[in-house]
């Protein structure tokens, strides 16, 4: 289906990304096809995506054969979204809202695969939430997201870098996530002052015997004093000393040393 340029269609409805709501946006569609290819085979599967502007990804993903519910909170975009409501008749519902504020699962009622550029004063937030809770396994299938290179970093690192901590644990106790592409400042308007990357999450089997909650209390004090040892970061988790002393975990290791496996142990001897 042919469409008219982005940035006709941006100029045309007179929109700027908005720094308030941490828009940036995308315009490159050879780009944008290649996005929306990283998740599996789209045909007919329903798809969330979240914050979609003027709607560049949003026409990756309708093209990809994709049922889009795309959420988006400035109403500007508004206009630009309902003409390809109407260019792919069925296959774009537009919801006008806070992604932080709705129930995601209830919206959707089947499976779905999340992919969005995510405004980036939101993205830590959407994603902590979509991995964490009690529930498993989830009602997504997969997340393909959009994040300052920065923050995509922390959530693919591994034991040991600067840059692991609570995302990376969060991202590998029970999903298997990837960097899978990087993203030039220069591909965005306007640019941002960072680079980007997409970061691809699927979900995985949830190690027995083991409480999100609790995992989640584990890693927020070893990573919230990351520089003392865990008999000093831990000591105000009641039990967690004596844990991993049973465990075998020498309590003068810091917590970016501790593999995501000893965090889960870690949480199983804890949630019991």
């Amino acid at each position: 289906m042919t469409l008219p340029p982005l940035r006709e269609v941006i100029a045309r409805h007179g929109l700027s990304a908005s720094k308030a709501l941490g828009q940036n946006f995308l315009l490159d569609e050879q780009l944008l096809g290649r996005i929306a290819a990283i998740p599996e085979d789209l045909r007919d599967k329903a798809v969330l995506e979240i914050g979609p502007g003027p709607g560049g990804l949003t026409r990756a993903l309708l093209r990809a054969g994709a049922r889009v519910t795309a959420i988006e909170t400035d109403r500007r975009c508004l206009p630009a979204l309902g003409e390809l409501e109407q260019a792919f008749s069925g296959k774009l519902r537009v919801i006008e809202g806070d992604a932080l504020a709705l129930d995601h699962d209830a919206l959707m009622d089947e499976p779905y695969a999340v992919v969005a550029n995510l405004p980036y004063n939101i993205g830590t937030a959407l994603f902590t939430r979509w991995l964490s809770g009690e529930a498993w396994p989830t009602a997504w299938t997969s997340l393909t997201l959009m994040f300052q290179l920065e923050v995509a970093q922390r959530i693919v690192a591994q034991p040991g870098s600067g840059a692991y901590g609570r995302l990376a644990v969060l991202a590998g106790w029970r999903s298997s996530a990837k960097l899978a592409m990087k993203v030039h400042r220069s591909a965005f308007t306007p640019p941002p002052k960072v680079m980007s990357a997409v970061v691809h999450v699927v979900p995985t089997s949830q190690p027995p015997g083991v409480s999100a909650k609790v995992l989640e209390k584990v890693t927020e004090a070893a990573f919230g004093q990351r520089r003392k040892m865990l008999r000093q970061s831990l000591k105000g988790l009641p039990g967690a000393v004596a844990a991993i002393e049973r465990l075998g975990i020498d309590p003068t290791r810091r917590a970016e040393t501790l593999s995501v496996a000893e965090f889960v142990a870690l949480g199983r001897e804890l949630s019991g």
